[in-house]
């Protein structure tokens, strides 16, 4: 048997490698993608969990001028109307873009009405005058 030099030894066929990492990163993206999806009742969990976010710091968080809790300074329809838009802007800005709210509090409501084929999530506080009761859902 003749003997081999060194620079005759075998090498692994190029496109065999480009197949494997081919391979590889297929199979990686379908299991990140498996693995990627959400429980059953996972999005109702997720929005009860941003209602009762909204309700509670709605309810107990204190205005700009820090004179006392923003929903137990509104003590009447009047002053919730005064107050509605500071309102709603802070809801704006406590939900992510992609859900919708409706609030309703012992002087009025906020938001829209939920449409009846949506999955809704919800919270409800209580407050000196009454009930906050918040539904958030993906719109």
């Amino acid at each position: 048997m003749p003997e081999r030099a060194d620079d005759e030894r075998g090498q692994l066929s190029l496109s065999l490698v480009e197949a494997a990492v081919g391979l590889v990163f297929v199979l990686t993206v379908a299991a990140t993608f498996g693995l990627a999806l959400p429980e059953p009742g996972t999005t109702e969990a997720q929005l009860d969990t941003y209602a009762t976010d909204v309700a509670t710091i709605v309810a107990h968080e204190r205005p700009a001028d820090g004179d006392g809790p923003r929903m137990a300074d509104i003590d009447d329809r009047e002053t919730f109307e005064r107050e509605r838009e500071t309102l709603e802007r802070r809801i704006d800005e406590l939900l992510p873009d992609n859900l919708l709210y409706r609030m309703e509090t012992p002087w009025g409501t906020l938001g829209v009405e939920p449409p009846a084929s949506v999955r809704t999530g919800g919270a409800t506080v209580t407050i000196p005058a009454g009930t906050v009761t918040v539904e958030v859902w993906y719109g």
